[in-house]
């Protein structure tokens, strides 16, 4: 695809360990002093990067200790899936689409959320960006076990193990 080899070259993307590819964009020079406790080691007040998904990749389930916000730039909407600690299960659309009446241009992800995302046109691909603060850290990312979500949302199974390539 074109216009997906274009952004790749473009902005530099790289495999990411959760699916599709990214580049950090931002991160802010000041670290702060006074972080809570369930960060570890230094961080920036800030991150962004892109992030691209084409037709099929998926953002694997997966949590993180800060908030994220989800911003959408060109191609497919984005569905994204929360499952929320307490128990619920939230269905979002990132995407500015005038066709997508359900499409928001940002979504914001609460920190400790297991979620994952994906195209909405599988024929398409999606550019968006994603801002962090505190600013990511790898050790802020926890990659999803399939079993322990299933057993937590067996309601959710076939799309818990699809998203995870386990099905």
């Amino acid at each position: 695809m074109e216009k997906v080899e274009y952004l790749v070259n473009k902005l530099d993307l790289k495999p990411h360990p959760e699916g599709g590819y990214f580049s950090e964009y931002y991160r802010s020079d000041e670290i702060i002093k006074c972080q809570p406790e369930r960060f570890t080691g230094e961080h920036v007040y800030a991150t962004s990067i892109y992030y691209l998904l084409q037709q099929d990749n998926v953002s694997m389930f997966h949590r993180l200790k800060q908030d994220e916000l989800w911003h959408h730039y060109t191609g497919s909407s984005v569905t994204i899936h929360i499952f929320h600690p307490e128990g619920g299960y939230q269905q979002q659309t990132l995407g500015c689409s005038f066709e997508d009446e359900l499409a928001e241009y940002q979504i914001l992800v609460p920190q400790n959320v297991w979620f994952a995302a994906e195209v909405k046109d599988k024929t398409h691909f999606s550019l968006v960006g994603c801002t962090t603060a505190p600013g990511f850290d790898f050790s802020d990312w926890e990659l999803a076990d399939t079993e322990d979500l299933v057993r937590q949302h067996p309601e959710h199974l076939c799309l818990i193990k699809r998203i995870m390539g386990t099905y």
